[in-house]
């Protein structure tokens, strides 16, 4: 059983780094060009539209695997200031603010810079 969870590991991680960010890149692009979705485009000199560009750009590089530790850690941040600039003053817990997103994107964002884009995580069970 091991073998087979440390043989298939570094796939899996892949597909979490590609979907978690090709999810991310989707948040930024529907700040900066409205889509997917119908809501209007911000604008790019607002914190909105600088948070838009990192999601975007942060996200797409994270997904391909180009400055991922660099991408990853700004998308990391990003999702910490966004917590705590837009659902933290609606209460502490995450599930009831409207947080909850952020907080997941934050720290899986924090694990990549760690692992790097072709992590071989040995898990022992």
């Amino acid at each position: 059983m091991n073998d087979t969870i440390s043989r298939y590991s570094p796939y899996a991680y892949a597909l979490l780094r590609i979907v978690v960010g090709l999810l991310f890149a989707m948040h930024g692009s529907q700040k900066l060009l409205g889509f997917p979705g119908d809501k209007p485009a911000v604008e790019l000199a607002s914190l909105i539209g600088v948070a838009g560009i990192i999601e975007l750009v942060g996200g797409l590089l994270s997904m391909v695997g180009l400055l991922t530790r660099i991408a990853a850690f700004l998308c990391s941040g990003t999702m910490a200031v966004a917590y705590f600039m837009a659902h933290a003053g609606n209460g502490p817990l995450p599930i009831l603010n409207g947080g909850e997103p952020a907080v997941i994107y934050c720290f899986v964002f924090r694990l990549v810079p760690e692992l790097g884009p072709d992590a071989k995580i040995w898990l022992s069970c």
